[in-house]
């Protein structure tokens, strides 16, 4: 048995990864699962969160932010349906700190439920961005 599998990372906007994999660790909903060759088969949603993937075994980690989404396993695929997806390297602590700022005072000065719905959305997004910078 080989010990890789086909991982495949995909957004709205495009298929950010499609290769084989030695371990890739995803935030589910109910907490991270980590995917080896093998796996047993699940469906899960995705919490926003860092997606963490080794090529090789003793490989460097990759780490992907996503906005939520659905993961789809099996012994020898794991394919991510994101929301968003952008490389940690390439989030911006000062941007994402103001644009929390922004959303904090949007969600203050709000009357509307839908609004307060999207607004609260965002601010889970955000702040799990300027969480995954932490990590």
């Amino acid at each position: 048995m080989t010990n890789t599998f086909n991982f495949e990372l995909v957004s709205p906007e495009q298929k950010l990864i499609s290769e084989e994999a030695y371990h890739v660790t995803i935030p589910g909903e109910e907490g991270d699962v980590g995917v080896r060759a093998g796996h047993m088969a699940l469906v899960m949603s995705v919490r926003p969160g860092v997606v963490e993937v080794i090529r090789s075994e003793g490989g460097a980690k990759e780490k992907i932010f996503i906005a939520g989404g659905f993961a789809d396993v099996s012994q020898t695929n794991c394919t991510i349906l994101a929301e968003e997806a952008v490389p940690v390297s390439k989030l911006n602590h000062d941007k994402l700190t103001a644009e929390l700022n922004h959303i904090t005072e949007n969600l203050s000065l709000s009357d509307s439920d839908l609004e307060k719905i999207s607004l609260n959305r965002k601010l889970i997004v955000v702040s799990a961005m300027l969480d995954a910078l932490k990590g």
